[in-house]
């Protein structure tokens, strides 16, 4: 952000033109800000994170899973000790640093809900 130069940034093999666009490419669309917020307090099943989000599909809410943890952002965590399989998301220290954006965002939207909704 302080350098306002013309140069390209590059994230996990993607190229983005300034901080907002890497930002963006990295938690921007319908459901991964979605999904972080729900992860920010506790490790979440698949299951937990449908009940939570139940206007998601299975397909997207799989891919998203997927997106989020080849960034870095979410880890996957499969137990198999014993059956049945248990599969646990939860936020990795990379993660946790988006917390913050995260909140923010969630704070704007009750702002938003409040005082400028028909």
């Amino acid at each position: 952000m302080n350098d306002k130069k013309s140069k390209t940034l590059k994230f996990r093999g993607n190229e983005y033109p300034c901080c907002t666009s890497l930002t963006m490419g990295i938690i921007g669309g319908k459901w991964k800000t979605v999904i972080l917020y729900h992860l920010i307090e506790k490790k979440l099943r698949y299951n937990e994170l449908r009940k939570e989000m139940p206007t998601v599909t299975e397909r997207t809410l799989s891919l998203q899973l997927k997106s989020l943890e080849t960034d870095g952002l979410i880890k996957r965590e499969v137990y198999t000790s014993k059956p049945p399989l248990k599969v646990e998301y939860s936020l990795t220290p990379f993660g946790e640093t988006v917390v913050p954006l995260i909140k923010s965002i969630a704070t704007w939207g009750d702002y938003v809900a409040e005082h400028h909704l028909n």
